[in-house]
């Protein structure tokens, strides 16, 4: 009977913060923007590591010294290791001259022999690189991070973690520590925890699902959309698909990786220009999913307006986007993902409500074709990169005889930071509870003052398709009058108190010259 039990289980809090430290072999080295990679995937080996030598342990317990039925079962499991790619083997081999090399091997090889489940995840990191200083420099480095990973705090076998999400859990909080860190980059890879629960909350997605992201980042978003769905018992369901396309090949790896250690082994995570190049795609045709989801790069510059008139997935029919702000391409691409029953939730920044010109009749046209569902501003500051406050749209393909919009202003519902602001549970609670009731057509609890409103096409209409929630939901809080005859007498009073006090000062002055 293995002993492995015994160990002491370490907590979410401990992985975490022994994590974060192992960062200090690269802080004041390479920019946190670099370096986040060598941590990401050496937390990866890590896993990959332990999880193998746990199914080790379990199958040769089960089967004795079955030799060829040990390794038949094992090449059977969720991926293969050999014995040069684990973590011992690195470990033991830490203090050779060559040992950037050895860990660029042992990946190449994880990579070759687990082509399906982690083709492209190393393809762009090389611990032998000058990235990392020279040699002497680099060896060092890398002996401190391996010696980092030999915390017992970091064995991340199953038998000692259990089954809860921890390294997954772990992973996302790295991601968001170097969002954090990396200023206006850190928005290209994560959204905020908080916004992707709401966005996960607002668009429900049912047990049976395809969940895509066109510009998934990190997967941060997808994953979180994921642990939304529900069985019919509203227990926790994995009977779901996830898909996504990711432009930047480092950003991709760490969402495949994300994925993995999730225990999400079939997501289906695609490389490429999600306008120009759009990966999934059934037949000569766009994929098409439940629920569509994204946080795209604000009013991207570039996106290929030049040959959208061509599309040869029909997706800008209803307009192209400007030229230099590529907001409404991504809103399109989406719709256009969408089955004839899909949702779809996108964040945007707040000129995606007024701008006019093409973007005014593409929203002209999204709500005549009553695909419009949902209009919620957000608080400025939520994001990594950027202070501008930004709005979530809901679109449903199946709204049937509902006509009508919700607008909710959510902008002044926060926890204020130093740096960034946050939603707080009760300000998610709150959105989700307005729009629910809207859901519902309980429109007595869905029009809350200053706070939200239903409104009809025709009111829309009547604002020329302007969607800016000020129009829709009042919030103006009036000044509170002013009595001129109390503040008089106030002042009055201050101005009799400040004479006393001059006479007794200069009272004081006088017995301290006599003093003198």
């Amino acid at each position: 009977m293995s002993n492995q039990t015994t160990i002491n289980k370490p907590t979410q809090d401990e992985i975490n913060a022994t994590l974060w430290a192992a960062c200090d072999s690269f802080r004041g080295a390479i920019d946190s923007s670099s370096y986040k990679q060598y941590i990401l995937v050496f937390m990866f080996l890590k896993y990959l590591s332990d999880y193998w030598k746990d199914k080790q342990v379990e199958i040769r317990e089960k089967y004795g010294d079955d030799e060829e039925l040990i390794r038949r079962k094992l090449s059977r499991e969720r991926f293969i290791l050999s014995e040069r790619c684990t973590f011992d083997y690195i470990s033991a081999n830490k203090n050779d001259a060559k040992i950037g090399e050895i860990i660029d091997k042992a990946l190449e090889q994880i990579e070759e022999e687990n082509k399906l489940k982690i083709e492209g995840v190393f393809r762009n990191i090389s611990f032998n690189s000058e990235v990392l200083g020279e040699t002497k420099d680099r060896n060092a480095r890398l002996r401190n991070l391996i010696s980092d990973f030999e915390n017992p705090k970091l064995d991340f076998r199953p038998s000692v973690i259990g089954k809860e999400d921890i390294i997954g859990n772990a992973y996302m909080y790295l991601i968001e520590r170097f969002a954090e860190s990396s200023g206006k980059k850190g928005g290209e890879f994560y959204t905020p925890h908080e916004v992707s629960v709401l966005l996960a909350k607002l668009i429900k997605p049912k047990k049976g699902s395809r969940i895509y992201d066109p510009t998934c980042g990190s997967g941060s978003l997808l994953i979180t959309v994921a642990e939304e769905v529900k069985d019919t018992d509203g227990k926790p369901s994995k009977d779901f698909a996830i898909y996504g396309q990711e432009s930047n090949g480092e950003t991709r790896a760490l969402c495949k990786m994300n994925m993995f250690l999730h225990e999400l082994d079939s997501a289906k995570v695609e490389w490429g220009d999600t306008i120009n190049n759009p990966k999934l795609k059934e037949g000569d045709a766009l994929m098409k999913f439940d629920v569509v989801v994204a946080n795209p790069p604000f009013s991207l510059d570039k996106w290929g307006a030049e040959t959208a008139a061509d599309d040869h997935y029909k997706r800008f029919t209803r307009g192209i986007p400007p030229r230099t702000k590529g907001d409404y391409a991504f809103v399109l691409h989406m719709i256009a993902s969408a089955n004839a029953s899909g949702r779809v939730g996108v964040i945007v920044p707040h000129g995606v409500l007024f701008r006019g010109s093409s973007e005014g009749i593409i929203r002209q046209k999204l709500v005549e074709e009553n695909l419009l569902e949902a209009v919620i501003g957000l608080p400025s500051n939520l994001f990594f990169g950027t202070s501008i406050p930004a709005a979530i749209l809901i679109f449903n393909k199946a709204k049937g005889a509902n006509q009508d919009v919700i607008f909710i202003d959510g902008s002044k519902h926060f926890e204020a930071g130093k740096r960034q602001n946050k939603l707080r549970p009760s300000d998610i609670e709150q959105v989700i509870t307005v729009y629910e009731n809207y859901k519902k057509g309980n429109y007595a609890d869905a029009n809350v003052e200053k706070y939200s409103s239903v409104v009809s096409q025709a009111q829309i209409a009547e604002n020329d398709y302007n969607l800016n929630i000020p129009r829709y939901v009042d919030t103006f809080e009036s000044e509170e009058t002013i009595d001129v005859a109390t503040l008089q007498t106030e002042i009055n009073t201050l101005e009799t108190e400040l004479a006393s006090v001059k006479t007794a000062l200069d009272e004081y002055l006088k017995e301290l010259e006599f003093i003198n």
